[in-house]
This record gives C-alpha cells, structure tokens and sequence, in this order.
C-alpha cells in the first residue's frame, strides 16, 4: 500500500486495513486528497474509472463499471449522496437464474464480483446523516498530529 502512495502513518494504515476487510463501500473524508492519490495508483492496473456527482453521465460510467467489473472512484462528494446510488451502496443484489443481477435506476444489469466502489470528500467535517452511515464504511483520512510526524519521519 505504501508503495501505491498510502501515507506511513498508523491511521492510515488502519483505514487501508479496514477498507480491505469491510463489506460495505468506503466512504474517505479526505481532505487532503492522500487517499484520493492512493486509490488512484492502487487501482490504474484495473481501469480505474474517476467519476463526480456533478459530472451529467456519472451515472452511465457507473453502470458500465458495475456491469463489466472495474473499479469506481467518486471524488467530491458532499453530505448528501445522490438516491440513485442507493441499490450500489446497499448492494440490492438479486439472482435471476445464474446471474448476479442489480437495478440502477430503471436499468437492470449483470453484476460483475470484480466491481469496486470507492468514494472521497474533500469536506473536512462532514456530517452524514445516520441513513447514509449505515450504508458505508465511512474512514477518515485527516492528517493529525501524529500522522503528519510519522510521515515526515517515516
């Protein structure tokens, strides 16, 4: 993970850890955009695709990842998440026959193992409310004290 850019310090390392092992979504605050920068080397070997809520196709470019199984980061996100990332972030997967299948909007698709979701904040305080908590691993990526002399040591 160092090597992809993950900063040293112990947080750092722990939020990776957690992002690894959890089975819900990840949700970065990250404002100073290390796990941002980490994501990005992490997964470019898997056609990592770089999204925004404010971008008019996000959503498309979302559907396509999930159908064909890469990764998906969505950067900038503020306190509200859009509802149409609702059955992603609860995984709404069904079977029908022996596909893996996911409703997107009006839109059925095949849902490939090897979809990743990945979502930063720039927002340095943000408050989510409790629906939205539930739904994601929120981590928290703030440089502190700590972190900062372990990077700058480390």
């Amino acid at each position: 993970w160092n090597i992809s850019g993950l900063p040293t310090d112990a947080l750092s390392i722990e939020n990776a850890i957690i992002l690894s092992k959890s089975r819900r979504w990840s949700l970065m605050i990250d404002p100073q955009g290390q796990a941002n920068k980490w994501i990005k080397n992490m997964q470019k070997g898997n056609g990592l695709e770089v999204i925004k809520l404010s971008e008019k196709e996000f959503l498309r470019s979302l559907v396509n990842a999930v159908r064909f199984g890469k990764p998906v980061l969505l950067e900038g996100v503020g306190e509200e998440l859009d509802p149409a990332l609702e059955p992603v972030l609860a995984k709404q997967i069904f079977k029908q026959g022996p596909t893996e299948m996911i409703k997107i909007g009006d839109e059925t698709i095949a849902y490939h193992p090897d979809f990743n979701f990945f979502i930063t904040s720039k927002n340095p305080n943000p408050h989510y409310s409790p629906e939205t908590c539930v739904k994601i691993t929120l981590l928290n990526f703030t440089v502190n004290q700590n972190g900062l002399e372990d990077q700058l040591l480390g």
